[in-house]
Order: C-alpha cells, then structure tokens, then sequence
C-alpha cells in the first residue's frame, strides 16, 4: 500500500517531534520543515496529500504560506489544514481566506489529531459527486480538470470552494439546508468553525458576482436560475 504523504510545518521542534511520531506511527510518510519559505520547497518537490501549517513562524508566517501555495499551479489543490494555537475567531477566518481546508486549534490530543487527519484525508477521497462538466448561467464546472469558467475566462477556486459550487451548481434552485453543506464538503467526523460555510460563499461572491448564490436566511444557500 502506498503510503499517504503528510508534510508538517512548525517552528516548535517539540511539535515536529511529537506530531510526526504519532504520524509515522500510523503508517504516513512524514515530511518537515520549521518555516514558510522551506515548506513550499519541500511540497513542490515532495507532492504530499496534506499540508500542516502553524501559524507563527519565522521567515514567512502560515498564513502567507497558505496563500503563496493556492497560487502555486502544482500546490493549489493541495489540502492544507493550520494546525496553531491561534483558536480566535479572526485567524480561523483569515485562515480559511488563505485557503485552507480545516484549522485545528493546539493543544489538541495525538489521537485526536490524528482521527482528524485521517477525516480530512477521507474527505478529499469522497468528492462530491457532480457530473464531469455543466454549464448554467454561463458558469461552466469542468470537474474533469477542476476548473471553473465564467463566460469564457477561467476562474481559479481553491479547493473547498470548487466543491461547495459544484454542490449548489449540482441542483439549481435547491436550497441546500447548512448542515448538509457542512457533512457533505467538510465531513461531519470534523468539527469547523460556524463561519466557515460563510466565509466561503463570501469568498465565491466576490469572485463570480453577487446574483449567482441566494442566502435563504434561516436554512441554508441555493444557485439561482
């Protein structure tokens, strides 16, 4: 069996230590580096699955990091989760508007860590499943190259947000309850931030238009026809 790829970026050699034993112990090939700049290299040479990201690092911070790789045409559909003590509201936000598909907050158990790892990698294996290409409103999903487009111009969608569009995209004029976009883009085994659902759609706005995505106040978000 080949074995799942994790790269951990941490200033904290504790943390390095620490996370990646009980990593390797299950049976992950780890990858390390202690800063921003270092973690990009090891990625775009290493490939992993997942990408660990502390917040508070030298040279260059994770949230930098983050942003640096979804622009990185290899890296930006990478899953990246922070793994920080950094639990205020703001940064989980931020982080999410870095791009990034969890935010795990220290301390947090090794088993606990661990089971949510493996949710977030269980996730990526379980996309939601929309036809290869669709095309309404002039907004083209091509899940076949994971690429969007919107009369005519290509439109770059992290991860996370590819998927929610493709799910509201997936039945137009159904309003999708928010307990449902959570369990089927995140998974219900891991919990997120109540803003995360926002923060995403906000992010999907800005990018497409406003008339795109309706907010049924008090249920959920359906895609206008």
């Amino acid at each position: 069996m080949v074995k799942e790829k994790i790269l951990l970026v941490d200033d904290e050699p504790d943390i390095l230590e620490i996370v990646g034993y009980n990593l390797n112990k299950e049976g992950f090939k780890v990858y390390t580096a202690t800063n921003g700049k270092d973690a990009i290299e090891v990625a775009l040479s290493k490939k992993p699955d997942l990408i660990i990201l502390d917040v508070m690092m030298p040279e260059m911070d994770g949230m930098e990091t983050c942003y640096q790789m979804r622009n990185n045409p290899v890296l930006k559909d990478t899953l990246i989760t922070f793994l920080t003590a950094r639990g205020e509201d703001y940064s989980q936000i931020a982080g999410f508007d870095a791009g990034a598909d969890d935010y795990i907050t220290k301390p947090v158990k090794p088993r606990v860590l661990i089971s949510k790892i493996k949710a977030i990698l269980r996730r990526n294996k379980n996309q939601v499943n929309t036809t290869q290409e669709e095309s309404i409103r002039g907004i083209i999903v091509d899940r076949e190259r994971y690429l969007i487009v919107k009369n005519g111009q290509e439109i770059n969608l992290p991860k996370k947000e590819f998927e929610l569009l493709s799910l509201l995209m997936s039945k137009p004029g159904k309003v999708y309850m928010r307990e449902v976009i959570m369990s089927t883009i995140w998974g219900g085994e891991v919990v997120v931030g109540d803003r995360t659902i926002d923060v995403h759609i906000r992010k999907l706005r800005e990018k497409l238009g406003d008339d795109y995505i309706k907010t049924v106040k008090g249920v959920g978000y359906k895609f206008e026809v």
